[in-house]
């Protein structure tokens, strides 16, 4: 497995479980990606949500991609740990209102430049896919850096 088979798996399997801290105390929520490449795994979000608010205060997070239906038994995870960084490029911004425009007027947004867009990726950090393979030998899985 390489970083371009994370990539593969985290689009086609886009909804994750996206954890942050607050206060030191864990707060997993689902959260759709946006796009995973070679720079990373790409989201947007709203300025007032709590979760940006967790991620300025701490950029260290995980994110938990999984597909029942791959690798036997129960299924196959990806699991991402890494270090966030936020995005203010607005071409960057515009792409969001091309590929998902339902959640930005959802957020009430209108244009690109409103600065209650948020945008960021996980930029750094490794990942690995979990199976029932590995259950009781986590250590021996392969990390991949990134």
């Amino acid at each position: 497995m390489d970083f371009q088979d994370c990539i593969k798996f985290a689009n086609e399997n886009s909804l994750c479980y996206f954890a942050t801290i607050e206060a030191g105390q864990p707060r997993v929520r689902p959260l759709g990606l946006w796009f995973a490449d070679d720079k990373g795994f790409h989201f947007q979000t709203h300025a007032e949500k709590v979760l940006c608010n967790q991620l300025k205060e701490n950029n260290k997070v995980e994110a938990c991609f999984y597909n029942p239906k791959v690798g036997g038994g129960i299924g196959t995870i990806l699991r991402v740990t890494g270090q966030i960084e936020f995005i203010d490029d607005l071409e960057y911004k515009k792409r969001v209102f091309e590929d998902r425009p339902h959640i930005v007027k959802s957020y009430g947004l209108e244009t690109a430049d409103d600065p209650r867009l948020i945008v960021f990726r996980i930029y750094k950090g490794e990942a690995y896919f979990w199976t029932m393979e590995f259950n009781l030998r986590e250590s021996e899985i392969e990390k991949i850096e990134f």
